[in-house]
C-alpha cells in the first residue's frame, strides 16, 4: 500500500503556492501523490494518465485540502506544568514575587531536570498530539529549560524521539542561550563560556540541532552575548533564529537581520529599520499572540510595519509551560486575526508556506507543489476562513502525512 499511487480528487485545493493569487485556489482539484511526494496538484480534468486500478483513489466530495500546518515555535518538551503559577496571578501576585518564591523559569529548569528523558517524552506526546489532530505535519521544539549541557541535550534527544513516536516531522532548535541559571546570576558571559557554547558544539556533533535560538533581552541575554552565540553558531554552518523585540526594542531583529536569520520572533518593540532589515535579509517575522494573550500584553508587534516593508509574516503557538501553555494552531490563527488584525490569507499562510520559510524547509512542505512532501490537511469547511473564525472547533476531516 504504501507504494501505491494515491489520488485525492474532488477536492477545493488552498495550495498556498505564492505563483497564485490569494490562496492559490484551485476548483474541482486533484493531488496525485507518489511515494512520499506530491506529483500532480490541478484540475482534475488535467490530471495525468494514471492506472486507476493500481491507484488508491480519495474522493474529498468537494471538501478543502490546506498544506499541513506547521507549528513554527514551541518549546512543546517541558516538564511538569505551572497552573499553580497562574493561580497565584490571578490572585494578584506579581511575576516578580512567583519568581522569588521558586517559580518562573527555575520552577521549569528544576522540573525538567528531575526528569528522564523518558520522562520528556511522556509527558509532551499529549501536547503533540492535540497538534497533530488538528492537521499540525510540522513542528519545530527548542531545548531551554534545561540549561547544563546535558540537560539542554537531553531536551533535544527527547524532541528528535517525537518523530519515532507519532508520523510527524520534528526540526529541532538550541536555545541555551534561554536564561541565566541561578548559580550564574549576574554572570552571563561565564554561563556562555561554561554552558551554551559547549553544549552547542555537543549538540551538533551529536547531530540534535537544526538551528539555534537565543532570548535577545535586558532580562535574557545583551546583543552583544547573543552575537557570541550566533557567530559560533555561523562557525558550525548551523542557520540562526533570535526571540526578539518582545519586551523592548535593543534592535533584535536588525541582529537577527544581520547574520541572515531564519526568522525573528515576539517582535512587538520592533521598529521600521528593524522591519526593513527584516525584509532584506528574508528573515521571518514569526508573531505569537498566545504569548500576548496570556501575559495581558498591551503592545503589538507592528504588522503596518511588516506588510510596508516586504517582511513575510508566520503564526506559532510558543507553546511552553509559563507564557503560552497552548497546544491548539486553529486558535492561534483566531488570535492573529482578533489580537493582531492579520487577515485571513495572512494567517493562513503564516502556518503553511511562511511557517515552512521561518524554518527552513520551504523547498520540501508548505505548499500543495510537485516534488515537495505529501503533507496536507482535508477539511470540512466551506470556504478558508473558516478556520481563522471558529473557536473551539476543529473541522479536520483527514490529515495525510508523507502520502498516509
Amino acid at each position: 500500500m504504501a507504494n501505491r499511487d494515491r489520488i485525492f480528487t474532488h477536492a477545493r485545493l488552498a495550495t498556498l503556492d505564492p505563483r497564485l493569487q490569494g490562496f492559490g485556489l484551485i476548483e474541482d482539484g486533484a493531488i496525485l501523490v507518489r511515494g512520499e511526494r506530491i506529483a500532480y496538484v490541478g484540475p482534475l480534468a488535467d490530471i495525468p494518465a494514471v492506472d486507476r486500478h493500481a491507484a488508491e483513489a480519495f474522493d474529498c466530495e468537494g471538501r478543502w485540502i490546506t498544506p499541513g500546518l506547521i507549528d513554527c515555535h514551541t518549546h512543546l518538551v517541558h516538564a511538569g506544568n505551572r497552573a499553580h503559577e497562574f493561580e497565584l496571578r490571578l490572585a494578584g501576585a506579581s511575576y516578580e514575587e512567583i519568581a522569588r518564591a521558586g517559580g518562573g523559569i527555575v520552577s521549569s529548569v528544576t522540573q525538567v531536570r528531575a526528569a528522564t528523558e523518558d520522562d520528556l517524552l511522556r509527558q509532551t506526546l499529549p501536547r503533540l498530539d492535540a497538534l497533530i489532530a488538528e492537521g499540525v505535519t510540522t513542528i519545530e521544539v527548542k531545548s531551554g529549560y534545561g540549561l547544563t549541557v546535558e540537560d539542554e541535550l537531553k531536551m533535544l534527544r527527547a524532541a528528535r524521539q517525537l518523530a519515532e513516536a507519532r508520523a510527524v516531522s520534528v526540526t529541532t532548535t538550541y536555545l541555551g542561550a534561554h536564561a541565566t541559571p541561578a548559580d550564574y546570576k549576574g554572570r552571563n558571559g561565564d554561563f556562555l563560556r561554561d554552558i551554551v557554547l559547549p553544549g552547542l558544539h555537543k549538540a551538533r556533533e551529536e547531530g540534535l540541532v537544526d538551528a539555534v535560538d537565543g532570548f535577545c533581552e535586558g532580562i535574557a541575554f545583551s546583543p552583544t552575548e547573543i552575537r557570541q552565540v550566533f557567530e559560533a553558531a555561523r562557525a558550525l554552518g548551523l542557520p540562526v533564529k533570535l526571540h526578539a523585540d518582545q519586551l523592548s526594542n535593543l534592535s533584535g531583529a536588525a541582529l537577527a537581520a544581520e547574520f541572515g536569520a531564519l526568522s525573528a520572533d515576539h517582535l512587538e518593540y520592533t521598529d521600521a529599520a528593524g522591519a526593513e532589515a527584516m525584509a532584506k535579509a528574508g528573515t521571518v517575522a514569526v508573531l505569537l499572540p498566545g504569548a500576548f494573550y496570556f501575559i495581558r500584553e498591551t503592545k503589538k508587534p507592528p504588522v503596518d510595519l511588516f506588510r510596508e516593508a516586504g517582511t513575510k509574516i508566520a503564526l506559532a503557538t510558543d507553546n511552553n509551560p509559563g507564557t503560552s501553555p497552548l497546544t491548539s494552531l486553529l486558535l492561534t490563527l483566531n488570535m492573529g486575526a482578533t489580537l493582531f488584525g492579520l487577515t485571513v490569507e495572512e494567517c493562513l499562510a503564516g502556518v503553511t508556506r511562511e511557517a515552512a520559510r521561518a524554518l527552513g524547509r520551504l523547498s520540501d512542505i508548505g505548499t500543495l507543489e510537485p516534488g515537495k512532501y505529501a503533507d496536507f490537511a482535508i477539511w470540512d469547511i466551506e470556504r478558508p476562513a473558516e478556520l481563522v473564525y471558529r473557536l473551539g472547533f476543529n473541522p479536520l476531516y483527514r490529515r495525510v502525512y508523507r502520502g498516509n
